[in-house]
């Protein structure tokens, strides 16, 4: 498995993730747009291939991780989801950028 399918399986489980977390509030709608889209439409692009995908997909996964701190800091109630999203922020970065660091540190051949 490489790391654009890490990545893909990433960003769908997080989406699958704030579905759960915000799908039972009165009224979710508004929360699923700002929660759960993005990383469907991230999924989908680094599906086709599209190259900014990936790099918006660790951008954003920034963002995730520090509203998965917040909330487990202060809500204890929904510390469970906030630590899910916190593992897949990371999991999110770390897949986004692997691409780049082995071509970085790649061996330069002769």
């Amino acid at each position: 498995m490489n790391a654009r399918h890490v990545l893909v399986i990433a960003l769908l489980a997080l989406a699958a993730l704030f579905i759960g977390w915000f799908g039972p509030h009165p009224s979710p709608i508004a929360e699923l747009l700002v929660f759960a889209a993005p990383p469907l439409a991230l999924a989908m692009g680094v599906l086709r291939g599209v190259r900014v995908a990936s790099f918006w997909a660790g951008v954003l996964a920034l963002a995730w991780f520090s509203h998965g701190v917040m909330v487990a800091w202060s809500r204890p109630a929904e510390r469970g989801f906030a630590l899910a999203e916190v593992v897949l922020a990371l999991v999110i970065v770390f897949a986004a950028s692997l691409p780049g660091l082995r071509a970085r540190f790649a061996k330069k051949r002769a």
